[in-house]
């Protein structure tokens, strides 16, 4: 049994912008893959290089669980969440980054 942290995260390109709902056990590799824009991906296409929003969880299966169930929410709900925990849609890259 895998018992890896892994994450459920959103990006966007601007406040109630486009949004991209993914899970990762890597987050730093992840959304520095977003951030390049390099291949043909949705979040290349729309700009999608802001980490507002993740939720850390203690095994893959949960975080897939999660985001399996968020992306069932309406569009609205889904930006409820992010302005609960990042009223300022800043991005959250620093904060998962290592410096």
């Amino acid at each position: 049994m895998n018992l890896e942290p892994s994450y459920v995260y959103i990006m966007t390109n601007k406040p109630r912008g486009t949004l991209y709902l993914g899970v990762t056990a890597d987050p730093v590799r992840r959304v520095s893959e977003h951030k390049q824009l390099a291949s043909r991906s949705f979040t290349a296409r729309y700009n999608l290089e802001k980490l507002v929003w993740f939720e850390l969880f203690d095994h893959i299966d949960l975080a897939i669980q999660r985001e399996t169930s968020l992306k069932r929410w309406y569009r609205e709900w889904k930006i409820e969440l992010v302005e609960k925990a990042n009223p300022q849609w800043r991005d959250l890259f620093e904060d998962i980054c290592p410096t």
